[in-house]
């Protein structure tokens, strides 16, 4: 009897924890899909019960660290007044369905361009995906740890961040 129920106790803090590490909200390093470099950290956060997605590092094209939102240096030329990538939301409004977050924004700062976005958890990544009518493709984000903040780095309290989208230039701007 005492074994069964040691075994339930174990089992059922197992299925807990499984269940705490299912939530989307954390860091998450974005990896470009053809040097396998981490190009950016991104802070996953609710507000309002709904998630949202800031750039809060970057990373060079050699893969070293960049800048980050202590210390701000590129700036994205497809948003209007091309503030900091850091410090930037690119993800907006996705809402909770089931295992996935939906009917939200994606934005492309390079392009200023925006897409219909959702993602899901798949085996300890966050899959982010963003559309165009039809037409999409899906990224998968690497959950970030301790060492892949530069050192003495202050991760953001998610608890505190506020959304703040994003306008993009018009076309006509950006051709300018």
């Amino acid at each position: 009897m005492k074994k069964s129920l040691m075994i339930f106790w174990v089992c059922l803090i197992a299925f807990s924890s499984s269940l705490w590490a299912q939530s989307v909200v954390g860091f998450w390093k974005t990896v470009d899909e053809k040097t396998g470099k981490v190009q950016s950290i991104v802070a996953i956060y609710e507000y309002q019960n709904q998630c949202f997605g800031r750039i809060i590092a970057t990373y060079g094209s050699d893969g070293d660290f960049s800048d980050s939102i202590e210390n701000p240096k590129t700036r994205a030329p497809g948003v209007e007044g091309e503030p900091f990538y850091s410090g930037m939301d690119i993800i907006w409004n996705l809402k909770k369905k089931g295992d996935k977050y939906t009917k939200g924004n994606i934005l492309d700062p390079d392009q200023g361009r925006v897409y219909s976005a959702e993602m899901w958890l798949h085996d300890g990544n966050l899959v982010v995906r963003g559309q165009l009518l039809f037409f999409g493709r899906n990224q998968t984000w690497l959950p970030a740890s301790d060492i892949d903040f530069p050192q003495g780095f202050r991760k953001p309290d998610l608890a505190q961040l506020v959304p703040q989208i994003p306008k993009v230039k018009s076309r006509k701007a950006m051709r300018s």
